[in-house]
């Protein structure tokens, strides 16, 4: 016995538009499923006897349409065990039909030849009905699945299965992460058939529309203004590489890896200022300007043929999905430490396929403050067991350093030398200590810096209000507006 499904498409308009071929098929199907009666074809078909089964109720069932597909495609492969059957849907039966995919997935499985018939897509009469030239560039989008990432703002866009007013309300909120509330946008229903309507809303109103039904597909015209260009990524792209052309701006061409290095540290640390004084459009700007500075680096590598953004980008995806196999792959992380633990693990396994490290404490930089050096340097021990099992010692060596420390201060140049390699020692053990502790040395003596700054500020306008000037006060009475500070909470 032949098992079959054969698919048969619609169209987008009436049924003079509909082949011959698939309306004689249509008519003399002996089991004839459609995904849906709501199309124009449908209700012309019912007058010249169209027998028929409809899927509308499965749509009522289910809250995610992945589900409805799947009981879609699931009855009719069961059905085809015991009979050839004909499924129709709208349009053409490869454009926009996720269930005719998982239809050519799952035939051969069950060894049901899946084939496709004709029809007319809807793509067609929406060209036609919107007077657009496709080879302009053009995007065709599922409006039940659409996300930000997929969106190409400056072509032709069309979301089609905008079923009913909450996909459009999804459709909206995603549209308005790229464009403008008032953007005009164009609901377009039944495109090619004598029911075509057409009807021009700003964005804002896409879900309050009443005449959106399953043959509604949305229109958004391309991009032309340049401000709402500028949130494309390509747009940035664009812009780095006209500065650093032939024409661009001079600075931008003399720049080298080299030159840029002090702008990427001066750059980081305004973003972790930002992020200390918690003022979120500071740390947008901020962050803008360390991503200039990363495709700036780009751009440079583009010009001089070794590599571009897309190599730097393609490179962290790798990195990102290698080191995180609790997320892409099948280990498991229940927390922040054992994620930290599968990162190292992974990153030791790579480092050591491809280079074998002179020493432990190889890849701490020397670009590093010298603070945070020392504490990269003493975790890169401590992993090996060189370290301290408490921190009663780690405190002893700080005295011990101390009291080395002190011991130079005897007024002699060769002493000084001394005491300044004793300070380095002291500083290094004090880090040792935070480090037991658990407190980043950088973040606490900025804490501190930050504390003095505000401290220091008082005094200063304490001293101006005295119509007096510094050298005028005693230290004592200096100490005493620093005391009032501290009384503050400054």
């Amino acid at each position: 016995m032949v098992r079959r499904i054969e698919i048969l498409g619609l169209g987008a308009g009436d049924l003079e538009q509909l082949p011959v071929g698939v309306y004689k098929k249509l008519l003399n199907a002996s089991s004839l499923f459609l995904r849906t009666k709501e199309h124009p074809v449908v209700a012309e078909l019912e007058k010249e006897g169209l027998s028929y089964s409809s899927f509308d109720s499965v749509y009522e069932k289910h809250d995610q349409f992945e589900e409805v597909y799947e009981e879609i495609v699931q009855t009719l492969l069961q059905k085809a065990e015991n009979e050839s059957i004909v499924y129709a849907v709208p349009g053409h039966p490869l454009v926009a039909e996720r269930a005719v995919q998982l239809l050519l997935a799952y035939g051969p499985t069950r060894n049901i030849e899946i084939i496709i018939g004709g029809g007319q897509s809807f793509i067609d009469g929406l060209f036609t009905a919107l007077k657009i030239d496709p080879i302009e560039g053009f995007q065709l989008l599922d409006g039940t699945s659409l996300n930000i990432a997929q969106l190409q703002i400056d072509q032709h866009i069309i979301v089609s299965q905008v079923y009913d007013q909450f996909v459009a309300s999804n459709v909206k909120l995603t549209l308005m992460e790229k464009l403008p509330d008032d953007y005009p946008v164009y609901i377009v229903t039944a495109a090619g058939s004598s029911q075509e309507i057409i009807e021009e809303v700003p964005l804002y109103e896409l879900d309050r529309n009443v005449s959106i039904n399953n043959l509604t597909s949305v229109y958004i015209p391309p991009v032309k203004e340049e401000q709402i260009l500028l949130k494309n990524f390509s747009k940035l792209r664009e812009i780095i590489a006209e500065l650093r052309s032939p024409t661009g701006c001079p600075w931008d061409r003399e720049q080298t890896h080299e030159s840029l290095k002090k702008y990427l540290i001066e750059e980081t640390y305004e973003v972790i200022d930002a992020i200390n004084s918690e003022d979120i459009d500071h740390l947008v700007e901020e962050l803008g300007d360390v991503l200039l500075q990363v495709m700036l680096h780009a751009q440079i590598g583009e010009d001089d043929g070794y590599f571009s953004i897309d190599d730097i980008i393609e490179g962290l995806s790798a990195k990102m999905i290698r080191r995180h196999p609790h997320v892409f792959g099948n280990a498991e992380a229940d927390n922040a430490e054992e994620a930290l633990i599968n990162w190292q693990e992974i990153k030791k396994q790579e480092k050591g396929d491809m280079h074998v490290p002179a020493s432990l404490l190889e890849g701490v930089s020397l670009a590093l403050p010298n603070l945070l050096r020392a504490f990269e340097l003493q975790k890169k021990a401590a992993k090996v067991g060189f370290d301290w099992q408490e921190i009663t010692p780690a405190l002893e060596k700080v005295k011990e350093e101390l009291e080395e420390f002190v011991n130079e201060l005897d007024g002699t140049v060769e002493g000084m030398a001394r005491a300044k390699g004793e300070f380095g020692d002291l500083l290094f053990a004090f880090v040792n200590v935070a480090r037991f502790l658990k407190i980043h040395p950088e973040e606490a003596l900025f804490e501190t810096n930050e504390k003095f700054t505000r401290r220091f500020q008082f005094v200063e306008e304490k001293v101006k209000g005295s119509g007096r000037t510094f050298e005028e006060h005693t230290l004592e009475q200096l100490d005493q507006y620093w005391d009032e500070a501290k009384l503050k909470g400054l």
